[in-house]
Parts: structure tokens; sequence; C-alpha cells
């Protein structure tokens, strides 16, 4: 140590190198004063430009204006929930409603008057109604009604009534 010692001084005297030394030091607080007034002056203008930012003509700030947008997607949400149930109920209701008819006329005897009888087939969505028949002559007129489930039915069908169920089957469906 004592070796570093008389080499600095033999090139400059001690107290040149402590001089040297505290004015790299003041120097060093210097611009280090000089770099936190800039910052600050910096940090004014960003916290002024936040402030504008978040404050809007009618003088409420961004953060009160999110959470009343919240509040109010939160409450479309249960309306829409709200909605999705009476839909789906109306459209199981729709779906159980006659929505496809077909009618036919038809002549029921070969012989006799013209075509006076007639077929009408009523269904859902799910191919379940009724097919109504009636079936007239001179002298008298007789109805019938035979339930359908599936476009089917328990009870035998003429060739009209198949034909019908088949027409009203094909109709647009919902």
């Amino acid at each position: 140590m004592e070796i570093l010692l008389f080499n600095l001084e033999r090139a400059m005297p001690l107290s040149t190198w402590a001089v040297g030394g505290i004015t790299l030091l003041l120097l060093g607080c210097i611009i280090n004063f000089v770099l936190v007034i800039i910052l600050y002056n910096k940090m004014k203008r960003f916290e002024a430009s936040s402030i504008t930012m978040q404050t809007f003509t009618s003088g409420r700030h961004l953060d009160t204006i999110l959470m009343d947008i919240q509040e109010k997607m939160v409450k479309q949400n249960q309306e829409a929930n709200g909605l999705d149930a009476r839909l789906s109920r109306a459209e199981t209701k729709m779906r159980a409603g006659v929505d496809r008819v077909e009618a036919m006329r038809f002549k029921a005897f070969e012989n006799e008057g013209s075509d006076l009888s007639f077929t009408c087939a009523f269904l859902n969505q799910e191919g379940a109604g009724v097919v109504l028949t009636s079936i007239n002559n001179r002298d008298g007129s007789r109805v019938y009604a035979k339930p359908l489930k599936d476009c089917q039915s328990e009870y035998p069908l003429t060739k009209e009534e198949t034909e019908v169920i088949g027409r009203a089957s094909r109709g647009h469906q919902v």
C-alpha cells in the first residue's frame, strides 16, 4: 500500500488527488441531482396526463365509468339468462303446437257424386297430431278422426290419409 501511495505522490501530490476525487464525487452528485429534477418533471407531466385521460367532460373518472359499465353488463347477463329461459319455454310450446297442415279432396265412391270427401292432417314438429277424414255420399256424411304419433296411427289408414300425412310431414319444420 505504501508503494502505491509513493508512486501516486510521485506523479502528483496527494492533496491534488484528494481534490480530484472530491471533484468527481461532486460532479456525480450534480449529475444525479439534475437527473432527479428531470425525472420529477416528467413524473409531474405524466400525472397530469393521467388525470386528464381519466377525467372526461362529465367530470367522472375512468374507474367510476368502468365500474358502471361492469354493473350494467352483469344486469344484461341476468336479463339474457331470463330471456333464454323464456325462449326455451316458447320453443318447447311451439314444437308441441300444430304447425303443419295438409288437406286433400277425393271421390270416395266410384259411381256417386264428385270429390266431396276430404282428409286433413294436423301435425306438430314431432309428427304427433290427428288426421280427420270425411266420407260423403248421397245418404249422408261420416267423419273419422285418427290420432297420430311419429306420423303413424294405431288405426288402419287409407291411401288418401297416408298421402296427406306424408305431405304434411315433409312440410317446413322450425
